[in-house]
């Protein structure tokens, strides 16, 4: 296991620095995760103890991501990325520019070898069960049916490495269940996945095509899909959820009746709103890249920070960026 600190990106997120600090010291005081901070010292203020590496700029929220990385040298965000490539930091985490956050791990970190593009790995909370880990949720909007295949192998990885399942199940979203239906990206992909030489060291089995309503479920514990449609299902989903939330919240206090059976209700409920609050989900692995990069919710808070910390802390204790570069390139033996 790596004794190198995690390097957080301090300065981004829309709850930066304060929120993202005391999620950072909670995280080396609870979890005992080493962790440095990366960020302007006079902005960061109190470092609650914890080391930080200076940077002189910060990228913004809506900043364009390849412009900035290549103009922004100095920036929180770079500098986290150099981090994990010189050997600072086993990992970076940061709640900024989602772009960016890519860009930096790309350029900096650079691919493992035989990835064609990285692709950003979400889970899906599932109620029943373990998440669904949805890939690509919003790295590359314009993919290839070899591509999607190669997210299928890293999805995999992903799912065995952090949920411990051993024989994952991965499917592809269409707009329906039979191999014939979807775009022609989708029913080329369907043909590779379907033949089966993908899986190598993976373990994983395909299960043929799943719809958007399956991701909430155990129907797949990947869902392999291209970066445009990813996102278009994930923030959907996201607004969903919260719209569900809110018109809940609403009727519970409508009526003295209702905020009686609420009082009744809120305890049997209070363990599902923790299954689906983005919040204990610890964020999202960019996989591909050579070396772990979380990217965490731009609105964390220092609850989000914490899990986004364990999840990095996690996967660089089950080295499963050297899982990943066994299942893409698989040695000769």
């Amino acid at each position: 296991m790596s004794t190198l600190p995690i390097a957080v990106d301090a300065m981004g997120g829309d709850n930066a620095p304060g929120e993202i600090v005391a999620g950072a010291a909670q995280a080396a005081e609870e979890l005992g995760v080493p962790v440095v901070l990366v960020g302007r010292p006079d902005d960061v203020g109190d470092t609650r103890g914890l080391e930080l590496i200076e940077a002189s700029e910060v990228i913004a929220m809506d900043a364009d991501p390849a412009n900035s990385v290549r103009t922004m040298k100095d920036s929180s965000l770079v500098r986290a990325a150099e981090a994990v490539r010189d050997g600072r930091a086993s990992a970076m985490v940061s709640a900024g520019n989602t772009g960016a956050t890519m860009a930096s791990a790309l350029l900096r970190m650079g691919r493992i070898k035989g990835v064609a593009r990285p692709a950003i790995a979400t889970p899906i909370p599932v109620p029943s069960g373990s998440p669904t880990v949805l890939l690509d949720a919003g790295a590359n909007s314009e993919c290839n049916a070899e591509w999607l295949v190669q997210f299928a192998q890293m999805g995999a990885v992903y799912a065995r490495d952090r949920y411990g399942i051993e024989r994952p199940k991965v499917a592809l979203l269409s707009i329906g269940e039979e191999p014939t239906k979807g775009n022609p990206l989708v029913k080329e992909t369907h043909k590779l996945l379907a033949e089966g030489s993908w899986v190598g060291s993976t373990g994983a089995e395909f299960v043929g095509n799943v719809e958007g309503r399956d991701l909430m479920t155990d129907a797949a514990d990947v869902v392999v899909t291209d970066g445009f449609t990813g996102n278009v299902a994930l923030k959907t989903l996201e607004g969903g959820l919260k719209a569900i939330i809110a018109a809940l919240l609403e009727a519970f206090g409508s009526t003295p009746e209702a905020q009686q059976a609420s009082a009744q209700l809120m305890p049997a409920l209070l363990p599902l709103y923790a299954t689906l609050d983005p919040e204990n989900t610890g964020g999202a692995m960019l996989l591909g890249v050579d070396g772990v990069c979380i990217i965490s919710h731009g609105s964390s808070s220092s609850v989000a920070m914490v899990n986004a910390i364990r999840v990095a802390h996690d996967m660089v204790a089950g080295d499963v960026v050297g899982h990943l570069r066994r299942a893409v390139r698989p040695d000769p033996a």
